[in-house]
Parts: structure tokens; C-alpha cells; sequence
């Protein structure tokens, strides 16, 4: 057996074990409470809007955002101290989302209101639960995703394949645990937090018992020089003058601009339209779910797709997504007909919905770093893969307003109030709401694909 061979059929090190470990149950906290974020801020009484924008705009984005700065600073202070501050700030922020109820006197209205009724009681640990996970969680990708790339060696593929599943499994683990807790006697809905806090609490006793630094592990005594803060902040200018770059981020926003409705306005529109209590957590577990059971498939399948014509697939897709839920608008009984699997025909959808848009995220995902790294100028390879994140953030910042106003002013302008507080919705204008969803999402693909033939065109003139 040759030096490569035993280096591909040696054990991964410890601290890529337990740093997937650390990653499963991070995963796992964020996605017990994810699904909820804007109905729990809105039975809070945050009213019609304010609920998608704290939850898209400010959390998301300052979790995808945030890494181009935090992961420097990990750098600096090394990815255990990284790690630890990080589970510090989201387990205190767990709490903070769940304190107006729990300590702080709040009541949940079963249905939430289209006003701002709450206080400041509510209103300022929100805020500062949102901060805390928002900056605590900016800081766990790059150290678990660093630390994976760093011990998996020259089985770097296989490794982050590894990550990768245990992602979904974390995130699945989650949102069953949440939904078994929210349906004890006793519990509510800011159950889901508590269930975050205590996932939050395991993964900081694991970083501090179990993980070890990987260049520790690894035995490098000599760093790689890596980007400071202000260099990275000087870099900024530097990314986003190059136009190909800043026009394929902002294409690309377009798609998680759609995948981010999955958290803001399909929640919205379950709870307000279809039915009282929809189990969210359990409807979006098909995301994972199928991302687990068919990532293979399609890696073995449509793997050797070049990167632009699989980023083009996957927007096609997503926006097909959304085209889907005009069926049960015109169906008989409507979206809140009971179908044999005893869940309303709304929500069924709902859940066929998330799971095509797995798909299309497996063909957009796969590709991504890929067809970065083929116009990253030489030398700057590392500075442009730290933007690949921007794209999510710019989609969410978006995503949080604009979902909610293509629901509030959109889908329920002529809308009608039952007893049980539920909207009938004009199937006309929610038609043009999912419409315009679909749209953005095909416009996105149309304009991958205009870009494609002017790189290509660009490159053939030179």
C-alpha cells in the first residue's frame, strides 16, 4: 500500500468527529425554532410585517452575512475560543426569545394580529435573542467547516459529503424534538426555544470537553497567514468591482430570495389561511429529508452537469415550487379540505412545496463553489469563496419585506375572515401572489442563463 493509499484509508481525527458532532446538534437547535420564528413573533403581537423582517432581514442575514468577518476573527483567536463565545451567545439568545413568555408575562394570541401589540417587555429581548444568534451563529460555520477541511486532508470530498449529511440529520433531529415537546401538556409554543437552549447548551459542553483545536490535533506548529478583519473589509471594494462576480451574486440571490419563503411567508400562509396549528416543523423536515435520501442520486445522476447548466436547473425548479399551490385554490373544498392523510390539501402542498425545493437546492448547491472558483482571479481564490455566503444573505434581507408584503397586500387584498379567525383568500389574488413568487425565480434562471452567454461570448472576444 502506497503513502496515498494509507493516507485515504486512515481514521479521521478526533476533532472532525466531534466537530460534526458540535455541528448536529448547532443544526438542530437552530431548526427546532426556525420554522416558527415569524408565527411565535406574531402571536407575540409583532404584528403583519415586523415578524419577517426580524426574522429574515436581521437573523438570517446577519448568519449569512456575518461569517466574512467572523470567520477572521476565529482565525485569530482560534476556532475553540471561536466556538465557545459562539454557543455562549446563542444559548442566551434562545433564552431571550423565549422570556417574554416564559418570565417576562406575555400571553400567545392564538391567531396572530395584523397590529403592533407588543411591549417593550417583548420587544427588547427579542431583539437581543435575534443579535445573539445571529452573531454566535456567524461564527459556527466557518470554525465547523474549517475544522473539517483542515483534518479530512486529501479526503476532503468525502468529508465534507460527511458534513454535509449531518446537517440534515441535525436538522431533522431538531424539528422532530420541537414538535414533540410543543405537543406535551404543559408546553406551548415557546417550547421550541427551550428546545434550541438546551440543544445550544450540549454543543458548548462538547466544544469545551471534547474538541481540540484541528491544528492542534494535526500537529501544525506553523499558521497559514490568514486575512485580518481590515483586510477583509478593504477586500470588500476589491470583490464587488469585479462586475462578473457582483452580477452573478446578485443573480444568484434571486434563488434563496424563494428558498427563504420556506421560513417566512409559507409559515404565514398556513397559519393565517389553511389551518390553526400546522405542525411547520414536521412540513419543512421534507427539506432535509429529501436533501438526505436523494443527494446521492442525484450527485451519481446529473454530477457531471456543468456548474451553470445545474445553477440554471435548480432556479427552474424553485420556481416551479411555488406555481404548485394554485392547485388547491381551485380544487374542491379548497385549501383547508381534509385529504386522506388527514392534513388540509394547503398544507399538503405546503410540504410538496419544501420537498421540490430540496431539489432544486441540491442542483444549485453542488455547483456553487465550483463555478465561483472558475472566475476567481489567481491568488484571490479564498477571498472570493468567502462571499459565497452573500448571496443567502442578500436573498433573506430581501425575502423577509418583500415575502410579507406579497402575502399581506397581495394574496389577502379582497380576502374574507371566518369564525375560526382563519382568511378565505381570493383565489385571484392569491393566484398573482404565487405567481410573482414563481417569477422570481424564473427570471432568476433567464438572467443565469443571458449571463452565461456573455461570460462565454467575453471570454471568446478575448
Amino acid at each position: 500500500m502506497n503513502t496515498e493509499q494509507q493516507i485515504k484509508s486512515a481514521p479521521f481525527p478526533s476533532s472532525f468527529w466531534s466537530a460534526n458532532t458540535i455541528e448536529l446538534f448547532e443544526r438542530a437547535a437552530y431548526y427546532a425554532m426556525a420554522s416558527f420564528v415569524v408565527i411565535y413573533l406574531g402571536q407575540l403581537g409583532f404584528g403583519d410585517y415586523w415578524p419577517s423582517f426580524i426574522n429574515s432581514s436581521v437573523l438570517w442575514g446577519l448568519v449569512y452575512f456575518l461569517p466574512i468577518l467572523s470567520g477572521a476573527i476565529a482565525d485569530q483567536i482560534g476556532f475553540k475560543r471561536a466556538l465557545l463565545l459562539a454557543f455562549i451567545l446563542v444559548s442566551a439568545g434562545y433564552f431571550a426569545m423565549g422570556y417574554p413568555v416564559w418570565l417576562g408575562g406575555a400571553k400567545l394570541m392564538d391567531v396572530p394580529g395584523h397590529e403592533v401589540t407588543a411591549t417593550l417587555s417583548s420587544v427588547v429581548p427579542v431583539c437581543l435573542g435575534v443579535l445573539f444568534i445571529g452573531i454566535g451563529g456567524s461564527f459556527v460555520k466557518p470554525c465547523i467547516a474549517g475544522t473539517v477541511q483542515k483534518t479530512a486532508g486529501m479526503r476532503r470530498a468525502l468529508g465534507f459529503a460527511i458534513f454535509y449529511m449531518v446537517i440534515n440529520i441535525g436538522s431533522l433531529v431538531g424539528r422532530f424534538v420541537s414538535y414533540k415537546v410543543r405537543h406535551t401538556p404543559g408546553f406551548d409554543l415557546s417550547s421550541i426555544f427551550l428546545v434550541s437552549m438546551i440543544a445550544a447548551v450540549a454543543a458548548f459542553f462538547l466544544v469545551a470537553f471534547l474538541y481540540k483545536d484541528p491544528d492542534v490535533e494535526m500537529g501544525v506548529t506553523e499558521k497559514k497567514p490568514s486575512m485580518s478583519v481590515s483586510e477583509i473589509l478593504l477586500g470588500i471594494p476589491r470583490v464587488l468591482t469585479n462586475l462578473r462576480f457582483a452580477i452573478f451574486l446578485i443573480i444568484t440571490s434571486g434563488f434563496y430570495f424563494i428558498y427563504n419563503q420556506v421560513y417566512n411567508l409559507l409559515p404565514l400562509y398556513t397559519k393565517k389561511t389553511v389551518e390553526l396549528n400546522p405542525a411547520m416543523d414536521i412540513y419543512t423536515a421534507a427539506n432535509p429529508f429529501v436533501i438526505v435520501t436523494c443527494q446521492l442520486l442525484i450527485t451519481r445522476i446529473f454530477g457531471k452537469l456543468p456548474p451553470v447548466k445545474s445553477i440554471f436547473i435548480g432556479m427552474i425548479i424553485i420556481g416551479a415550487s411555488m406555481l404548485i399551490n394554485i392547485f388547491p385554490l381551485y380544487m374542491a373544498g379548497g385549501v383547508r379540505q381534509i385529504t386522506a392523510n388527514l392534513i388540509p390539501l394547503g398544507s399538503m402542498f405546503v410540504i410538496l412545496t419544501v420537498a421540490i425545493i430540496a431539489f432544486g437546492e441540491l442542483f444549485k448547491s453542488a455547483k456553487l463553489y465550483e463555478y465561483i472558483a472558475s472566475f476567481a482571479p489567481k491568488g484571490q481564490e479564498g477571498l472570493f469563496q468567502g462571499y459565497s455566503n452573500l448571496p443567502m444573505a442578500i436573498g433573506s434581507i430581501i425575502g423577509g419585506p418583500v415575502g410579507a408584503w406579497i402575502f399581506n397586500e397581495v394574496m389577502c387584498k379582497n380576502a374574507e375572515e371566518l369564525p375560526n379567525k382563519l382568511l378565505q383568500l381570493d383565489p385571484k389574488q392569491a393566484t398573482i401572489g404565487w405567481v410573482i413568487l414563481a417569477s422570481c425565480g424564473f427570471a432568476s434562471a433567464l438572467s443565469m442563463f443571458l449571463y452565461n452567454k456573455w461570460i462565454t461570448a467575453s471570454v471568446r472576444s478575448n
